[in-house]
């Protein structure tokens, strides 16, 4: 998840206030303008004085602590699986998902993808019909005591369920939404657990 604040800002040409978001790999800033910076424009970044201060000179006024924590989260951002919760050692499946990347970075972790679906540590399990979410009932006996399923979506004007959709699905079988992460450009994923009783 990234991050989010209301800020005061000040560029080269002139004062502005309004919402800056950070969202790897780019950061937003939707005031009287607004400003995308990518790729070159985070190189550098720091905290200084409360700010957070790009290389071209832009200050976001956020805060000692923030500000040291925004320039962090950039200057090392999370990889995906990071984001997601995956280490090595889980036991992980996809399922529905066809995605060569995601494939390639659980086996650069060192994660191989379960055939077995029982004892799961996490579940990524694409989901963009009725149909697919009324199937999550079936795969709650697949998780540990611990364990996660990501429902995967497409996201934006493209998505053909909504989140609200899935939510209702995942919590008519028992499950709690507890994160959502930007899964890729055209996926979004959210994050249900077993209900704690």
């Amino acid at each position: 998840m990234g991050k989010d604040a209301q800020v005061e800002a000040r560029f080269a040409d002139g004062p502005d206030s309004g919402r800056l978001q950070y969202e790897p790999p780019r950061l937003l800033f939707r005031g009287a303008q607004r400003r995308v910076y990518q790729g070159d424009d985070l190189k550098g970044v720091r905290a200084e004085a409360g700010d957070l201060v790009l290389a071209d000179g832009s200050r976001f006024s956020l805060g000692e602590k923030a500000a040291a924590n925004w320039a962090q989260a950039m200057l090392n951002p999370k990889g995906r699986l990071d984001k997601l919760g995956v280490k090595p050692g889980m036991r992980v499946a996809v399922l529905n998902l066809a995605d060569d990347a995601l494939a390639a970075e659980l086996a650069e972790l060192g994660v191989e993808s379960a055939e077995d679906l029982a004892g799961l540590d996490i579940l990524f399990y694409a989901a963009d019909s009725a149909g697919e979410l009324a199937r999550l009932g079936d795969l709650v006996p697949t998780l540990a005591d611990k364990g996660a399923i990501w429902v995967v979506s497409r996201k934006g004007k493209a998505a053909a369920v909504k989140d609200v959709e899935v939510m209702a699905a995942a919590k008519a079988v028992g499950l709690v939404d507890n994160k959502v992460v930007g899964f890729s450009e055209t996926l979004t994923a959210l994050r249900f657990t077993l209900r704690r009783t």
